[in-house]
């Protein structure tokens, strides 16, 4: 099982929306896109993610709850099953806050087999 890390700056979200590889489900939507050399070496057992979520989807309270459900989601299936030397974003949608969670969790899974990205444990 790999280590989550965590993408947090702007030019990492643009590269990785940039890749155009997205599958987009009823409560998320996920973007990725190969995890670049780093100082000329890549790291192979990396797998980055960072979260996201608009306006779109509510106040500051609403967005930050959606991105906590993501986090959970993210933590729960991608450290087990994303491939490694791979970025990802996940983009809350309107209806990441009140999805149920088990839904929420096959979603995940769901884009991760779509996108050809699934590792099996």
């Amino acid at each position: 099982m790999s280590a989550l890390e965590r993408l947090r700056r702007r030019e990492d979200f643009l590269r990785v929306a940039g890749g155009r590889r997205k599958w987009v489900a009823p409560g998320l939507i996920l973007q990725t896109s190969p995890n670049p050399a780093v100082a000329g070496e890549r790291v192979a057992d990396a797998i980055r993610v960072g979260f996201t979520a608009s306006r779109k989807v509510g106040g500051a309270v609403v967005r930050n709850r959606a991105r906590r459900r993501l986090k959970a989601a993210a933590a729960e299936v991608l450290a087990q099953h994303a491939a490694p030397g791979r970025d990802y974003v996940l983009v809350a949608r309107a209806a990441t806050p009140t999805r149920p969670y088990a839904a929420l969790i096959g979603d995940l899974e769901i884009a991760l087999r779509r996108l050809d990205a699934w590792r099996d444990a």
